[in-house]
């Protein structure tokens, strides 16, 4: 019966969704999320971009104990489909549905919400989503080469979409921030964004949190993406971000003694290891004793160099076989993130690493 109970509930909930009238009038230039609600709607948003279900649903979860409602997460998921595609729109809904039937089972708390407000019967969406956009873009815009794009995105998106009061403005934008942070290579979009979530009420303090939250949820391309956005467009400065699909891993603080800047790890299968490397981070001067180093470079840029010769620069498919004994130093350029696995062979008994002095910013710096 309880399991019964739990499916009409998911039926109710996430299908029916009945509006209220009368509401009061909601600001919407303002996020209307707690720190800790924004923070998981951040998480639910990058993960519903990159397609990961499973961190999805514990966002979402997390989301959930801290009080946002199905109504605030349903919203969201599609909302995304503008920006995502209707594929992680709708894959992520379902998980948003066996998330919320699970804890109905279990007594968990999920809060239904409110429903959006019904509009009026001579709603214009073309009128209502100009308006709007124009106040996002900060000014009129009119995509002239594709106007049946420009309708779309002025009707439905900013016109439909963005009328439904169940979520504000400022609400949607920090939610599209955070999923085009999980997007690769669409960072005009996504600065156009972050100026939009400022012109649509978030806080600077607000839009700073994002990436916060994307760190915190082990996001770390993502958050590095949404800082250099937000450095383009508040700060005015040019900064470095990770491009790569492969993954971070977590910090090296293992051996964070022996690097300058901050590195991560991802072990691999066959003892492969991912490691990558911030802007201006290296490794200190090193010699692998009774074993063989091979470095296969897969994203950014970055540097190799033995000692008393000159550098090797590191692009994606570059490899380097280290002899064993051989002093050397690897890692990011000044201007790039890097990421390159490594391994090792002819690996002798007693194999070993000697870390020696740091590679200085003198003898860095004059690397190009």
């Amino acid at each position: 019966m309880k399991k019964l109970l739990a499916i009409a509930a998911v039926a109710m909930m996430l299908l029916a969704g009945c509006r209220q009238e009368n509401k009061p009038e909601k600001e919407m230039n303002t996020l209307s999320f707690t720190t800790e609600q924004a923070a998981n709607m951040a998480a639910i948003a990058c993960n519903e971009a990159k397609a990961d279900y499973t961190a999805l649903a514990q966002a979402i979860n997390e989301g959930f104990d801290n009080g946002l409602t199905v109504s605030q997460i349903k919203e969201s998921l599609s909302q995304l489909y503008a920006y995502t595609g209707f594929p992680r729109s709708l894959n992520a809904l379902g998980t948003l549905q066996k998330v919320f039937a699970e804890r109905v089972a279990k007594d968990l708390k999920a809060e239904a919400g409110e429903d959006a407000s019904s509009l009026p019967n001579d709603y214009d969406a073309l009128k209502q989503g100009t308006e709007i956009q124009t106040q996002l873009s900060g000014g009129a815009f009119n995509y002239a080469f594709c106007p049946a794009e420009d309708y779309y995105l002025k009707a439905h998106l900013f016109g439909d979409i963005f009328a439904r009061d169940n979520l504000t403005f400022a609400d949607r934008e920090l939610i599209t921030v955070s999923a085009l942070s999980g997007l690769e290579n669409v960072m005009p979009q996504l600065q156009a964004h972050v100026r939009g979530a400022l012109n649509m009420g978030l806080t600077e303090a607000q839009l700073r949190s994002i990436p916060v939250a994307l760190k915190a949820n082990g996001l770390l391309s993502e958050a590095s993406r949404a800082e250099a956005a937000i450095a383009a467009v508040v700060d005015g400065q040019q900064k470095p971000y990770s491009t790569s699909v492969w993954p971070l891993g977590e910090p090296n603080t293992a051996y964070a003694q022996y690097f300058i800047g901050n590195s991560y790890l991802a072990p691999m299968e066959g003892g492969l290891v991912n490691v990558t490397f911030e802007p201006r981070c290296r490794n200190n001067w090193h010699i692998h004793h009774k074993q063989v180093q091979v470095l296969v470079c897969v994203s950014g840029r970055g540097w190799y160099q033995e000692w008393g010769k000159e550098p090797v620069e590191l692009k994606p498919g570059v490899v380097v076989e280290i002899p064993e004994g051989v002093k050397h130093w690897h890692g990011a350029a000044n201007d790039s993130w890097m990421q390159h696995l490594t391994y090792h062979k002819d690996v002798q008994e007693d194999a070993s690493n000697e870390w020696l002095e740091a590679v200085t910013d003198e003898v860095y710096d004059k690397l190009k």
